[in-house]
């Protein structure tokens, strides 16, 4: 039997490390390579040889579901299953239509992360069940503004409500401060507020900060 081949895409090398111990639990499942960015994946992936990318939806280079959109752009066939740490309906479901074949958060069992492996890269769907239900029932109501934000968006919000620069933002993300200050425009449109210190105000109003 044709072993499926597991490209690991994630930034955090001790993450890496413990997945390709999860790997070699299954006689049916190999490594195919590892990246740990955007441009990483893509290279690795024109290279050919993979059957199925495991990834996180945080990697430097890429925003919120825009990686899986160049994957599927570029490799149409082949599986994505998104193993994140945000357990966010809005997010898994755009991470689904953006192309992904599966959603998963990083608190599952090694047994769920092998059958999600198997499933999607079979061309089978599988979401966390924490999630499922949620994903199944349409929205009753318009998300908020908080709830539109990507998690990238999310991390620069923290960072500059708590009063890093767009440098030390940019360093502490791995992109560059023009990156940043994309970010921080867009919040501000995103969330209807004219500077940073109105966005400051926002923040700590609903809960993001103290």
């Amino acid at each position: 039997m044709t072993k499926t081949r597991v490209l690991i895409a994630d930034d955090h090398a001790l993450v890496r490390e413990g997945l390709r111990k999860v790997l070699e639990l299954d006689d049916d499942i190999e490594l195919a390579g590892e990246a740990a960015s955007a441009s990483q994946v893509l290279d690795r992936l024109d290279q050919g040889g993979v059957d199925l990318v495991l990834l996180d939806l945080l990697m430097p280079g890429c925003n919120d579901v825009d990686l899986i959109e160049r994957i599927h752009k570029a490799h149409p066939d082949l599986p994505v299953l998104v193993l994140t740490m945000h357990a966010d309906p809005h997010i898994a479901r755009r991470a689904l239509e953006a192309g992904a074949g599966g959603y998963l958060t990083k608190d599952i069992s090694t047994d769920q992360l092998i059958d999600a492996m198997h499933q999607v890269a079979a061309g089978r769907s599988y979401v966390d069940p924490s999630l499922s239900a949620a994903l199944i029932r349409p929205p009753t109501k318009a998300p908020e503004p908080l709830d539109a934000l990507s998690p990238r968006e999310r991390q620069v919000l923290v960072a500059l409500v708590r009063g890093k620069s767009l440098v030390e933002t940019a360093a502490d993300l791995n992109v560059a401060p023009n990156t940043v200050s994309t970010y921080k425009t867009r919040l501000m449109d995103k969330l209807g507020q004219a500077s940073l210190s109105d966005l400051v105000r926002y923040a700590v109003r609903h809960g993001i900060v103290d």
